[in-house]
């Protein structure tokens, strides 16, 4: 017996020997996350896997690129969760804005300590979309009717059949405006604004990375390089040596190797998205 517990103590050496030096070397380097396109429910599932691995490798800083118009309200809202869990245990966040970062692409942003955005940035569009198709005069046209069997009154609001009476469309708008209060509030803590003053510009319209700075809504003007040296003084690193270390992602699908397949997949991804969340509330861009 004593000699399987000697055999078990050099055993639990030899690991934290073997796992040491790579703790040790994360500390030193920046993590990288970038989310590039709609925020859905798979974003978030790689998202939160990459940030279990900045926590267990103790990254000093995280680099999160958002080049996105926004997304699903409440995957937007388990990302923020996640970000501001790794801020409260140490870890530097510098969120960089690409050529877009709007809606729900900005309700993850403001989880970071700091932002920074090109001047020419897309960005804003800090509000709440629910949208839902009205085809009855088409499927009265071809001669297609629904029959319904409901247990309450509102259960099939939405439907494709039919127009919104007036106390759906209030329902509804209720339901938009709740969420709207969430977003709003969410920028006004993460930004050091009132709600009152984020009220101002948050109407859904959209302005350039250069306005924003004007609003508060980020705190410089500049590129990804800008946004990784920030990280780096924040975290006490070499701004000059450090270089950051990309986690997760999407996976990458094989037409990718293909000319020209990138276009192609994201209109496809923005199709997806258009026909599976119609009906769903929105934190998104659409122009």
């Amino acid at each position: 017996m004593q000699h399987a517990q000697s055999f078990l103590r050099s055993d639990e050496i030899r690991i934290i020997k073997m796992f040491w030096p790579l703790r040790r070397k994360s500390r030193r380097k920046m993590a990288r996350i970038s989310i590039d396109g709609p925020i859905t429910s798979q974003t978030r599932k790689w998202f939160l896997k990459a940030i279990k691995q900045v926590e267990e490798r103790e990254f000093p800083a995280l680099l999160l690129r958002i080049d996105s118009p926004g997304g699903t309200v409440g995957d937007s809202q388990e990302i923020h969760s996640a970000l501001v869990r790794l801020k409260k245990k140490g870890c530097h966040v510098v969120a960089s804005f690409g050529n877009i970062s709007a809606s729900g692409g900005v309700y993850v942003g403001v989880a970071a300590e700091k932002i920074v955005a090109n001047a020419g940035t897309i960005t804003g569009s800090i509000g709440v979309i629910l949208r839902g198709n009205n085809l009855s005069k088409l499927l009265e046209r071809i001669g297609i009717r629904f029959e319904t069997v409901k247990s309450g009154v509102y259960k099939d609001i939405l439907s494709p059949d039919r127009a919104l009476s007036d106390e759906e469309r209030n329902l509804l708008q209720e339901l938009i405006d709740s969420s709207y209060e969430q977003f709003v509030n969410a920028v006004a803590e993460g930004r050091g604004l009132t709600p009152t003053e984020v009220k101002k510009f948050a109407d859904g319209r959209v302005f350039s990375g250069a306005q924003a700075k004007e609003l508060g809504l980020i705190d410089e003007t500049g590129d990804e390089e800008d946004a990784r040296r920030l990280a780096a003084r924040l975290a006490d690193l070499d701004e000059e040596k450090t270089r950051t270390v990309t986690i997760g992602g999407q996976k990458k699908r094989l037409s990718g190797l293909i000319p020209g397949s990138n276009l192609f997949s994201k209109l496809f991804d923005l199709l997806s998205m258009e026909l599976s969340n119609c009906g769903e509330v929105l934190w998104l861009f659409k122009p």
